[in-house]
Order: C-alpha cells, then sequence, then structure tokens
C-alpha cells in the first residue's frame, strides 16, 4: 500500500463537486437573464401580472435567493473545518429560507389556481414544497443528534429540491416548452422533482464509492500481504524443524 494514492480520492470529488456548482452556476445565470431580466425592466408587463401577490413573491423570491445562494458554501471541506461558526450561521439561514420560501411558493401557485391555473399544479407546487422542508428538517434533525453523515445526505437531497426553481426554467427555457401550455409546464415541474431527488441519491452513491476507494484498496493490499508473509513463516518454520538433531 502507498500513502501516495490516498489523496487522489479527495482530488477526484472535489473536482466532481466543482463541476456540479459550475453548472448550477451556468443554470442561475440562464435563468437570470432568459426568467428574472423583468426585475430591471420596470415597463416589463410581467410586472402587472404579479401584481396581485406581489409581495407574497417578494417574500418567496428574497428568501429562495439566500437558501439557493447560500447552500453551496455548505459543501465547503474547507470553509466548515476552518469557520465552524460561520458554517452554523449560513446553515441557519438556509433553514429560515427554506421555511419561508416553500410555504409562500405553494400559496402563490395556488393563488394562480384562482387566475385559471389547474389544481393539479398546486398539488405539484405543494410536493416540492413538502419535499423541501421535510429533507431540510430531518438534515437539522441530524445534525442536531450529532449524526453528521446523515445531516450530509439530507443536506444533500434538500439542496437537490431546492434545484427544481432552476432546472424547470432552464429546461424549458433550452427547450421552447415555456411557451406552450400550462399541462407542459407542470409535467416539467413533476419530472424535476423526481428526477432531482433521484439525482441527488446517484450523487451520494458515487461519493461514497470514491471515498471507498483507499479502504477497499488496502484491504486487499494487506490481504495479500498477509497471504505472503504466512508461508514464508511456514517455511522458516519447517527449516527450523529439519535443523533440530
Amino acid at each position: 500500500m502507498t500513502t501516495s494514492s490516498l489523496p487522489l480520492p479527495r482530488i477526484s470529488r472535489a473536482r466532481g463537486k466543482y463541476a456540479v456548482f459550475a453548472l448550477i452556476a451556468m443554470m442561475l445565470a440562464y435563468v437570470g437573464v432568459h426568467n428574472e431580466s423583468y426585475l430591471i425592466h420596470r415597463q416589463d408587463p410581467f410586472w402587472e401580472h404579479i401584481q396581485p401577490f406581489k409581495w407574497y413573491l417578494f417574500a418567496h423570491g428574497v428568501a429562495g435567493a439566500c437558501a439557493l445562494l447560500l447552500a453551496p458554501l455548505q459543501f465547503s471541506d474547507r470553509l466548515r473545518r476552518k469557520y465552524v461558526q460561520l458554517h452554523h450561521r449560513v446553515g441557519y439561514i438556509y433553514v429560515l429560507g427554506t421555511a419561508i420560501a416553500a410555504p409562500f411558493g405553494f400559496y402563490i401557485q395556488y393563488f394562480h389556481e384562482r387566475m385559471g391555473s389547474p389544481r393539479s399544479f398546486s398539488f405539484a407546487a405543494a410536493t416540492q414544497a413538502t419535499s423541501w422542508i421535510l429533507t431540510t428538517s430531518i438534515a437539522m434533525i441530524m445534525i442536531l443528534q450529532g449524526k453528521t453523515e446523515a445531516h450530509r445526505r439530507w443536506m444533500t437531497r434538500s439542496f437537490a429540491v431546492c434545484l427544481v426553481f432552476l432546472e424547470v426554467r432552464a429546461v424549458e427555457g433550452i427547450t421552447g416548452w415555456d411557451t406552450l401550455s400550462v399541462s407542459v409546464d407542470e409535467t416539467v415541474v413533476w419530472a424535476c422533482n423526481v428526477f432531482t431527488l433521484l439525482a441527488a441519491d446517484m450523487v451520494l452513491q458515487v461519493q461514497e464509492l470514491v471515498r471507498s476507494g483507499p479502504q477497499r484498496k488496502a484491504a486487499r493490499s494487506m490481504g495479500s500481504s498477509a497471504g505472503a508473509i504466512r508461508p514464508a513463516i511456514h517455511e522458516s518454520g519447517t527449516s527450523a524443524t529439519s535443523l533440530q538433531p
């Protein structure tokens, strides 16, 4: 076994993490330009559309933005080791952001139902809000119980649900489906809700395989070394016995 091989999984894991966050940054930039540009254009007709629920949307948007932008900091091993208090405070802000953004997001969709949106779309929003609150709550409970690894897993799932906001808008914008019917929007929302938790568990499984790689190699190396030592001991014992009168 060589110690030089041990840091490689950490490097591979870091590169994978950077690739994921680079993809998230690209989605964020795309959605900001394609879907949220009305924020800097006061004459955009979308302002008239959101007028009846603008303050609910404001609370949802600010809280959701805090959760979305701060969550990547929670996955930084360096930040977690060097700035423990900052890690805890950012975590509390994320939990608070989830507690505000999730129910307000559902209420906004329920408000759309009064404006003609199908009730099934409200169920989709309720499912997403419930999944986000539930995964975040479990992550919070796990860390309060000192179960760090379980906390990390549930935070990964929570952030995956948070990313549905970006995924839906990126998929519809790139494909052009955002110009189609409401039923298409609803289908994409349901698909992203299902896929995002599956993707989160796939990421967790890959991380586990990468992390356990050195242990498996070390175990095989130790097993082969022990197998080589046993015949040598047996031979030396036999030789010593043959020398006795």
